[in-house]
């Protein structure tokens, strides 16, 4: 329950965060233009929290419903406009103010974003170098050829200095052609190409948590032992008599090498009881365990409440860390938000053509366990997802969806092509339009949710 209700405040707070900011570019720019602002709101429904200031008299509220937020101008389409104020009506203004005021609220969440990584950069990330782990054998990274220890250096010609980089241009590359060409130097020092060729498959292995597994290869670890370092508290280990300093040998009778190797044969037992092999002193011992089901990241998986002794520490050439000057930083937060927009622009595009999975439009249920779960890690953690959600949002409100920010742009160029305000009816029909298309992504984007809830 404490993790549920932590998961819904970071929620509330990610979501109030960037509404806020949406919101303020467009209030921020109407006020500079001379537009009248009415009301600005943060949520919907009834008010928990209004405040009336300035000499415009503008209304401040925070309202019960956080999903969303308003900036009310002063309109003649939606009631009566003193004569004294008809000068400062939305509908008066030129087009090409109008258009401002409504790019604002996406633009804003691009400063924002580039404004986090800027703070993220500076402060420094750090991260692992994209060298391989393991490579299944007869799987697509096999028969291209990589092996353990190789460092990936470039993917499609593109620098890649950590796995994070090297798995967002891995992704990238994959819903292009399909193809996927890699550049590594292998332990020997030697560098040669290898071909990811994944042809058909994309779609597949653009589903949540496939893509790894699907191209048959693992970023290097640390070796972690089997070895409990604590027992959850009243947990299926505890309740089954496990000890700290007990080694997992085998479940089920399978070999366990690695504390990495128990997870793959936990994880997918809930609900089960397994017998687990653990060496204890000099005897091993037979130990049934029921699997309890837990939901993370938008998936069930199953735990037994264990977690591991401390590991050795990650070697230094293993380590990458990414820092940059106050000045640099600029360029380089631009350059990741740009990526990460575009890269989401791709990634919308191809759900809508089929050539990736529709399985990664989310939800106001995943948001919320992201929103928690990266809460929990830190707060550049948590920056770093705020970041990233802003982008989506500014993206989403780009699309050329009538109730969106990006369809009344759409409204306001043809009115400047056509010398006239489209009629009333015309504007009805896309506002019911933008309203069933949104009906819908919300709908699907629930379904994933509780499909992914449910396993």
């Amino acid at each position: 329950m404490l993790t549920i209700l932590s998961y819904a405040l970071a929620f509330v707070v990610a979501i109030g965060v960037l509404v806020a900011i949406h919101e303020f570019g467009h209030y921020w720019v109407a006020r500079r233009l001379g537009i009248k602002v009415l009301r600005f709101s943060i949520g919907f429904g009834r008010p928990l929290w209004k405040r009336t200031a300035g000499a415009d008299a503008v209304e401040y509220v925070v309202a019960a419903i956080p999903l969303g937020g308003y900036v009310k101008l002063l309109d003649e389409r939606e009631g009566h406009v003193p004569a004294a104020d008809l000068a400062r009506a939305f509908n008066r203004q030129p087009v090409w103010k109008r258009i401002a005021v409504l790019l604002a609220g996406p633009g804003f969440n691009f400063l924002f974003a580039i404004f986090a990584y800027w703070i993220l950069l500076v402060a420094g990330i750090p991260s692992l170098k994209p060298v391989v782990g393991t490579v299944e054998p007869e799987t697509i990274a096999a028969a291209a050829g990589l092996r353990a220890n190789d460092l990936i250096v470039t993917v499609d010609d593109e620098d890649v200095a950590t796995r994070e980089a090297a798995l967002l241009a891995i992704l990238q590359d994959m819903i292009d052609d399909g193809t996927v060409r890699l550049t590594v130097v292998g332990a020997d020092g030697a560098a040669r190409n290898a071909v990811l060729e994944i042809g058909e498959r994309r779609a597949a292995l653009t589903e949540p948590g496939a893509l790894m597994p699907g191209l048959g290869f693992e970023f290097w670890l640390p070796h972690l032992p089997a070895v409990v370092g604590r027992v959850v508290e009243d947990g299926p280990a505890a309740r089954a008599g496990l000890e700290a300093g007990d080694e997992i040998v085998a479940v089920n009778g399978e070999p366990v090498g690695n504390f990495r190797d128990l997870v793959a044969l936990v994880q997918p037992r809930m609900n089960r009881e397994i017998v687990l092999d653990v060496r204890r002193g000099e005897t091993v011992v037979q130990l049934p365990v029921r699997v309890e089901e837990h939901t993370v990241d938008g998936r069930s998986i199953g735990r037994i409440g264990v977690e591991p002794a401390p590991g050795p520490a990650i070697p230094e050439e293993m380590r990458s860390l990414q820092k940059y000057g106050p000045v640099d930083g600029v360029g380089r937060a631009v350059a990741r938000t740009w990526d990460m927009s575009a890269l989401t622009v791709t990634m919308l595009w191809r759900i809508v053509t089929g050539e990736v999975s529709a399985k990664n439009i989310s939800g106001p249920i995943n948001i919320a366990e992201y929103a928690g779960f990266s809460a929990r890690q830190g707060g550049l953690v948590f920056l770093n997802f705020l970041a990233i959600v802003s982008i989506s949002l500014g993206v989403l409100n780009l699309l050329p969806i009538p109730i969106l920010d990006g369809g009344q742009i759409v409204y306001q160029v043809a009115e400047l092509v056509k010398g006239s305000p489209l009629s009333e009816r015309a504007q009805i029909w896309g506002q019911q339009v933008g309203i069933a298309l949104l009906l819908i992504l919300m709908s699907f984007a629930f379904y994933n949710d509780i499909a992914r809830l449910l396993g």
